[in-house]
């Protein structure tokens, strides 16, 4: 089959977000064919280029979302009217303002797939609804003309959104909204939408698929939904980090208007994604409750946890036995989420308890925060333990080391593992664990904090400890270092877990057993026509997804009774195959 890939700033990207999710599927499903229809983020990530691509993926079409050009369109009289009634009922609906007139956007965008309207007057039932007939009736609008980045960037959509925000009936923190907080929400409007003036929704190009997929949520589903609402192409959403938590944690210090409308368009964006998908994936069960209170549907929610490639820990996993039994590891980005800080104190604990006991914290900063975070953690380090960083060998000294991975003295990832007897993570914000299944894969019993989806990736073969609590981090990590056995079992078990519901084979499994699923449900879209121009009937036959090609049987076979048809030589699965000639 034919999958329409839809990312935003990630694959086929060098610094892409979920670039390697992506790359493994790409590979591990070589018998399908990829379209990769990519929006980048900046200008830098543009600059750095694409990551080495399979020849499965026949094309790849990108689109900034870092800059727009004028597209020069100027909207006639009756078309400014549609945008503006477009528009400001979708603002309407991010300010909580009523509705508009039977003639505003319902009117404009009439005839939506999957919108549902009263008995009278076929006005939206719903806010849901309300957002889906102004979002369609914008993308019709901008098909029509061209597109509409000249006019989401003008200030007759400023003013709009000010008329929404001043409406009786909306929101409080919409109400409040200044001039400069109006001017930031447009801007981000614009950046959302900007896929509405794409030229990615004709026949040769999204609509030539057989389904969409769609690699995060927010703006990469977009041109997922606009080509289901233009061609039908069924779409599937995976998010391994909910578009709409990302933007709280994010935007802590924008004004209340802003992030109040901001996050109004992410819910209702994630909404319709969820509403018009076939099945929605998420990479653990903490994003899937997310999913449920953003409006998913329970019978199209599965989870698909992210895979791992297991290969370069095997040879730690299959030895477990640590370098020193005395060592506790660390393995990450350096960040203040990691809480490293709690670590250190903890390790004070432990070193109260078990003198000997080393920590070696192992990772790369993230970005100038991290860099400034790990400076203050390396002062903390030698104001914890002044007696032993003293002398002319202080560095040496010191019970805690830190390390990049790659270095001199640490050629592999896998080996910072196998160093140590009990790997920590220490986090006060996580999603879905990658470092914790590292050391799962590696066989290590692991002391972890209960955030994320960590409860989950461990299932009872690890401690958890709640988080920002140093003492009970230190009493975790003083009780598997004072028992062997203990540790030898949940490593074990850990490792064991990993590799059952963990690794890349699992995770391309489920994608393809999905793919499978929602083809089998779709209905054939591309007509074919015969001589005359009449349509074919039974043009494309069950065996078109069966990568061999099927040729009339020998008479002889046929006089015995056999089959009608036999496979020749293997051909692309997408090849569209004659018909037999008792069904023309």
């Amino acid at each position: 089959m034919r999958i329409g890939l839809l990312t935003e700033g990630g694959y086929p990207y060098v610094s892409g977000d979920a670039r390697l999710w992506c790359d493994r599927l790409v590979h591990g499903l070589a018998q399908h064919e990829f379209d990769v229809y990519a929006l980048s983020r900046s200008q830098h990530q543009e600059d750095e280029g694409w990551i080495p691509l399979p020849r499965n993926v026949r094309r790849v079409r990108t689109a900034p979302l870092w800059m727009a050009e004028d597209d020069e369109v100027a909207l006639g009289r009756r078309a400014r009217r549609r945008f503006t009634e477009c528009f400001g009922e979708l603002a309407a609906v991010l300010c909580g303002a009523p509705g508009a007139s039977p003639g505003g956007a319902s009117g404009a965008a009439g005839g939506i797939s999957g919108s549902a309207s009263s008995a009278t007057g076929g006005a939206p039932t719903s806010e849901a609804d309300r957002f889906a007939n102004a979002l369609y009736g914008l993308a019709e609008l901008a098909r029509e003309e061209g597109g509409l980045t000249g006019a989401l960037r003008s200030e007759a959509a400023v003013r709009t959104l000010e008329r929404a925000c001043r409406a009786p009936g909306a929101h409080r923190t919409a109400r409040e909204a200044r001039v400069p907080d109006l001017l930031t929400v447009a801007t981000h409007l614009e950046r959302a939408l900007r896929p509405l003036s794409l030229d990615w929704y004709e026949d040769d190009g999204l609509g030539a698929v057989d389904l969409c997929h769609a690699a995060s949520g927010g703006t990469a589903a977009l041109p997922g939904l606009l080509a289901r609402h233009f061609t039908g192409v069924p779409l599937m959403v995976t998010e391994y980090g909910v578009r709409l938590r990302t933007h709280y944690l994010t935007a802590p210090d924008a004004p209340p208007a802003v992030r109040s409308l901001l996050a109004a368009l992410q819910g209702r964006l994630a909404a319709e994604a969820y509403r018009q998908a076939e099945v929605v994936t998420a990479g653990n069960t903490h994003a899937r409750r997310w999913q449920e209170r953003c409006g998913a549907e329970r019978e199209k929610l599965r989870t698909v946890y992210p895979g791992m490639n297991a290969r370069p820990f095997a040879e730690v996993g299959e030895s477990p036995d640590c370098v020193d039994p005395d060592t506790l590891v660390w393995v990450g980005r350096v960040e203040p989420a990691k809480d490293l800080v709690s670590l250190l104190h903890a390790f004070a604990e432990v070193r109260k308890q078990s003198p000997r006991t080393r920590l070696r914290i192992v990772g790369t900063p993230a970005g100038p925060e991290g860099a400034a975070y790990l400076g203050h953690c390396r002062t903390l380090a030698a104001q914890l333990f002044p007696d032993e960083a003293e002398g002319p060998h202080a560095a040496g000294d010191n019970p805690v080391s830190f390390e990049e991975t790659g270095g001199p003295e640490l050629p592999a990832l896998a080996d910072a593992y196998a160093s140590g007897a009990v790997t920590v993570l220490s986090s006060v914000v996580e999603g879905f664990p990658v470092g914790l299944v590292e050391a799962m894969l590696c066989g290590r019993a692991t002391v972890s904090t209960d955030v994320g989806a960590v409860v989950e990736v461990i299932g009872g073969t690890g401690l958890v400890v709640p988080p920002r609590n140093p003492r009970a981090l230190a009493e975790a990590c003083v009780a598997l270092l004072r028992d062997p056995e203990r540790r030898a079992r949940l490593g074990a078990a850990a490792r064991a877990r990993a590799l059952e519901l963990f690794t890349v084979e699992q995770n391309i499994e489920a994608f393809h057993g999905i793919y499978l699923e929602i083809v089998s449900r779709a209905p054939v879209r591309r007509a074919l026509l015969d001589g005359a121009g009449e349509p074919l009937p039974f043009a494309i036959p069950a065996e078109a997804h069966v990568s061999v090609r099927w040729t009339a049987a020998s008479p002889d076979l046929a006089a015995r009774g056999g089959p009608g048809w036999a496979a020749s030589r293997p051909v692309r699965a997408t090849t569209p195959l004659p018909a037999p000639e008792g069904a023309r």
